[in-house]
């Protein structure tokens, strides 16, 4: 089995060249499938794991987002990514301090974003959202700098779709120490190929979360590095239990089971997993 070590150089190495497809599991369950379909890394869910405990995306506490990604580390064999949010503090010595408890989970990567949370004011300002970066980026260089810092512009997922501003704050986080470069909600050929440019030869992370038709290698074709796919796997699972569900409620009718994976499947593959596991 794979020392946390042994992950995190194996996560720096995926991001020297080539594409790669980074999908986001919200429990173990869903990590230990994801490894045997054969991905190269994981990256958690923010939203997906909100969503387990009843709670929407951003109001699941550090401590519990901890544990969460500890155990998330613990189960995969693969490098994880971490969804750390903005980091779980407002002021750059908060930051740090939780990035330093977020490295020592196991992860071998974690994200910064520079969103506030404020619908009034959705970003930092740039001094203040740099700052931050530079704090995150000190934490992982005290234990050690193996751990793969993302730095996250979040523009366009808050209402601020303007590319030059977008490709402003990458930058700048680059300069700040981030590894790779994140711009969520960016859509088009030309915005994807746009940020790739801009921040050469960093590498960009791409989240794919609707049906835009782009495959795998049309995307790595643009340059970009790596693919992520945020919550959306998990929203693929609440939308057939929660169509499931409302037919039973609003028809009586349970006609959506017809195409359900049997139990013994299920229990045949966490059985068989289980069993390739090391013996403690």
């Amino acid at each position: 089995m794979p020392t946390t070590a042994d992950k995190r150089r194996t996560f720096r190495k995926l991001h020297e060249s080539g594409c790669f497809v980074i999908p986001n599991p919200w429990d173990v369950g869903s990590t230990r499938y994801l490894q045997h379909l054969g991905f190269k890394a994981l990256a958690s869910t923010s939203a997906g794991f909100a969503f387990t405990q009843g709670l929407a995306d951003g109001a699941v506490s550090c401590e519990r987002m901890l544990t969460h990604l500890a155990e998330i580390a613990a189960a995969a064999d693969l490098p994880v990514n971490a969804d750390f949010e903005g980091g779980f503090a407002h002021d750059p010595a908060g930051v740090a301090e939780n990035v330093r408890l977020c490295v020592a989970t196991g992860v071998a990567g974690l994200s910064i974003e520079d969103s506030t949370g404020d619908k009034n004011k959705p970003l930092y300002d740039l001094d203040d959202a740099v700052a931050r970066m530079r704090a995150a980026r000190g934490a992982i260089d005290k234990a050690g700098g193996e751990v793969l810092l993302t730095g996250r512009a979040e523009c366009f997922l808050v209402g601020r779709p303007d590319l030059d501003e977008t490709i402003k704050r990458l930058r700048a986080y680059a300069d700040a120490g981030a590894d790779c470069l994140y711009a969520p909600a960016i859509r088009t050929r030309e915005q994807i190929e746009a940020v790739v440019k801009a921040v050469a030869p960093k590498p960009v992370n791409l989240l794919m979360s609707s049906a835009s038709g782009l495959t795998v290698k049309d995307i790595a074709g643009m340059g970009v590095r790596r693919i992520s796919v945020g919550g959306t796997l998990a929203r693929v699972t609440w939308t057939a239990f929660m169509h499931a569900a409302r037919e039973i409620a609003e028809h009586g009718k349970f006609d959506s089971f017809a195409t359900t994976m049997p139990n013994a499947e299920l229990n045949a593959f966490f059985r068989e997993d289980l069993a390739r596991r090391p013996k403690a």
